[in-house]
């Protein structure tokens, strides 16, 4: 019999960090060594793109899938997405330190140098002009790339973010072919981009696939980044690779439990992992809340169902405040009015703990009925709430949560 120690918990819930056991995602990273090995051979490939509810592990997988790269001596860069936040300056940082990473190995340093400058330009071209009355930017919008180079002119400056990405990820491929190897672009939250940007990033992975360039961009996003993607360019649907990051299959759930548990000389029995899959409902970050709850309270291996009874409350209390009450709180009231309505609508739609919930989309015509509001009276609060990333409509006419059990959880709480 051998003691559970607290202080060898190996197991971690956090908002993109990565678990101790990578379980389940061996074919993802399969595609992807592909697609490198295939780059590498001047054989043509298409970018991807990682779809997912949240807690599913996508962020995770980005990290992974750069590291992966990374050994294999690519640049990278990676930025996150923000509603609020044109592309043009993370993309230039991105780039900056993916070339950076190869100028090491480039034999021709004006070859960088004429690059950076082209880059400096793309980056300058957003900063605004002065205020009214001449004031001076604000400190924020001075930004600078940190480039010693001056900027050149006549390319990617022009100011219209496409004609100047297409340039600018060209040139960066340009670099990349020089050395040998290739530039890959990740780029997390991936529904954030604005509509303009988002044209313009298509475009630009259009012209380096038919180039055959050695620049890939990896995007990760809600459920809905697909039809986002083909709203900017019909042919965007042609253009990447989309997998869909689900939840794990009973398998490689346990196999997130136990390895690292096995490291740690600790046994689950099987009706505790049968739990602890219930619970969980598969999805790898509830996997690494309740695993880590679990272990605190287990006085001894082999852990039981029993520990995991014991355990699972504070493991749904820990969710309750970190992973759903922050997201709820963020919500006006018009919006959780919406939002409850959508939850009954999902649970008489579907079937609490058989068909999940927070995967069935309901339509929009049901909530205004439930609420007694014709349809465009609640279109704020549901485009506000897609804004926030809290729903998504995947199809048209219909919207769910981007939560895994956000609906259930809404049921919990009073009106």
């Amino acid at each position: 019999m051998r003691f559970v120690d607290p202080v060898r918990n190996p197991y971690a819930p956090g908002a993109g960090q990565r678990p101790p056991e990578l379980a389940g995602r061996g074919r993802e990273l399969d595609v992807f060594d592909v697609v490198l090995e295939r780059i590498a051979r001047g054989r043509p490939e298409r970018s991807l793109m990682l779809t997912g509810l949240r807690g599913v592990g996508k962020t995770v997988l980005l990290n992974t899938l750069r590291s992966e790269a990374i050994n294999r001596l690519w640049g990278t860069g990676k930025i996150e997405a923000r509603p609020d936040q044109s592309l043009r300056r993370p993309i230039a940082a991105a780039l900056h330190m993916a070339v950076r990473e190869l100028a090491p190995r480039h034999r021709a340093p004006d070859r960088i140098d004429a690059f950076l400058g082209v880059l400096k330009a793309f980056a300058q071209r957003s900063t605004p002009p002065s205020g009214r009355g001449g004031a001076a930017p604000k400190l924020r919008d001075r930004w600078q790339p940190g480039i010693d180079v001056p900027a050149s002119s006549g390319r990617a400056d022009s100011g219209d973010i496409e004609i100047d990405l297409v340039e600018l990820l060209s040139d960066a491929a340009a670099v990349a072919t020089d050395v040998g190897t290739g530039i890959a672009v990740f780029i997390d939250e991936m529904q954030d981009v604005g509509a303009e940007d988002v044209s313009a990033l298509c475009a630009a992975c259009h012209e380096l696939s038919q180039l055959g360039a050695p620049l890939i961009v990896v995007g990760a996003g809600l459920p809905h980044l697909p039809a986002v993607l083909s709203a900017a360019k019909s042919y965007s649907e042609r253009l990447y690779r989309y997998q869909r990051i689900d939840r794990l299959d009973r398998i490689a759930a346990d196999q997130a439990l136990c390895a690292p548990a096995e490291r740690e000389e600790v046994e689950y029995e099987q009706k505790a992992l049968d739990l602890l899959y219930e619970k969980s409902g598969g999805y790898p970050y509830f996997v690494q809340a309740y695993g880590k709850a679990t272990w605190d309270h287990a006085p001894r291996s082999p852990i039981t169902a029993a520990d995991v009874r014991v355990a699972a409350p504070e493991a749904e209390a820990e969710l309750a405040v970190g992973f759903f009450g922050s997201r709820f709180e963020r919500a006006t009231p018009a919006e959780r009015e919406y939002m409850r309505a959508m939850a009954t609508l999902a649970l008489v739609d579907g079937e609490e703990g058989g068909r999940d919930d927070m995967d069935a989309a309901v339509p929009t015509a049901e909530i205004a009925r439930a609420l007694g509001r014709k349809p465009a009276s609640l279109s704020p609060a549901r485009d506000a709430l897609i804004k926030k990333g809290l729903i998504y409509s995947g199809e048209r006419g219909t919207v769910a949560f981007t939560v895994p059990h956000f609906g259930r959880y809404l049921r919990t709480q009073p009106a």
